[in-house]
Parts: structure tokens; sequence; C-alpha cells
């Protein structure tokens, strides 16, 4: 690293301290999703179990823009098993690109800490 100029330190380490916020912005916007998603799955599971407890000569109802329609039951069932199986989904490959923006900010982290803990004039 002694042979780089300090204008060209300078550039990597602010490129990797930008690496490191990016990072870390979308680490927690993806938290963020991911504690969204869960919460209307467990809506959907609390609803899957009321409508299950039901009797089956119940009437179902499914909001439609300012009405609401009636709806088979098994049809509602299906549904809703169709939502929470895709909000499960997308709550694996959030978790999956949180795995790496936290690999990535933490990279960027240890990068970080190299230069300062190598850098001259450092007793």
């Amino acid at each position: 690293m002694a042979t780089l100029s300090d204008d060209t330190l300078r550039k990597i380490l602010v490129q990797i301290q930008q690496t490191a916020v990016q990072s870390q912005r979308a680490l927690n916007v993806s938290k963020q999703q991911i504690a969204a998603k869960e919460r209307e799955r467990r809506i959907l599971q609390l609803t899957i179990e009321e409508i299950t407890s039901l009797q089956e000569d119940v009437n179902l109802y499914k909001g439609v823009g300012k009405m609401f329609m009636q709806v088979p039951r098994p049809a509602m069932e299906r549904d809703l098993k169709d939502e929470e199986k895709e909000l499960t989904e997308d709550i694996k490959n959030l978790e999956k690109k949180s795995k790496y923006l936290e690999k990535q900010f933490n990279d960027a982290q240890a990068q970080l800490r190299d230069i300062f803990h190598n850098a001259p004039g450092q007793s």
C-alpha cells in the first residue's frame, strides 16, 4: 500500500465507505420488508385458522374495491393459502438478500479496519 499515492488511497477509502453505507441502508430496508411480510403472513394464518373453525354453511365474503362479494369457501381457502405461500417465498428471498447485504457490509467494515490498522504513522 505504500506505493499508492495519498489521493488514490483516499479514493479507495471513500469507495469502501460508500459501499458500507449503501449496504447498511439496503440491509435496513430489507429487514423492514421482512418484518412487514411476516406481519402479513401472520394475519393470513390467523384468517385461515378462523375460517377453518367456522361451520361449513357460513357465508364468506371477500373485499373487492368498496364492496364485498360472496366467495365459495374452497376458493377463499385456496386464495389465502396461495397468498401465504407467496409471502413465505418472498420472506425467504428477502432473507437471502439480507444475508448477502450483511456479508457485504461486514466485508467493507473489515477492509476499513485493515486500512486503519495498517495505516502508516500508527504506533
